[in-house]
């Protein structure tokens, strides 16, 4: 079930994020998608799981950890500049996206 609710998760991030990427990097998706399947898995299976505190706690250094990760790809990896604003853009989207979607459907 975990790993079931992590896919859904893992796509939905990238239904969001890849688009907001992608468009950034001039249509270079694989590196758009590899920002994320980098971080995710993380978020989802060690940060979570390790965070001893409150849920949206839990959730903000989660977020703080993955904008940080995929900036720094960004730059380096994609050579994108301003990719620090790309990267909390892309990420407040997917998680508006994820809150939205578990407040209306209690999905991901």
């Amino acid at each position: 079930m975990f790993l079931k609710r992590w896919l859904a998760a893992f796509l939905l991030t990238q239904l969001v994020e890849v688009p907001i990427y992608g468009w950034a990097l001039r249509g270079r998706l694989l590196v758009a998608f590899t920002a994320s399947a980098i971080t995710h898995p993380i978020v989802w299976f060690v940060i979570q799981p390790l965070w001893p505190g409150r849920y949206y706690q839990g959730v903000l250094v989660a977020e703080a950890f993955a904008i940080a990760v995929e900036a720094i790809y960004l730059q380096r990896a994609g050579n994108l500049r301003r990719a620090w604003a790309w990267s909390l853009g892309a990420n407040a989207a997917s998680v508006a996206a994820s809150f939205a979607t578990r407040a209306l459907f209690h999905w991901p």
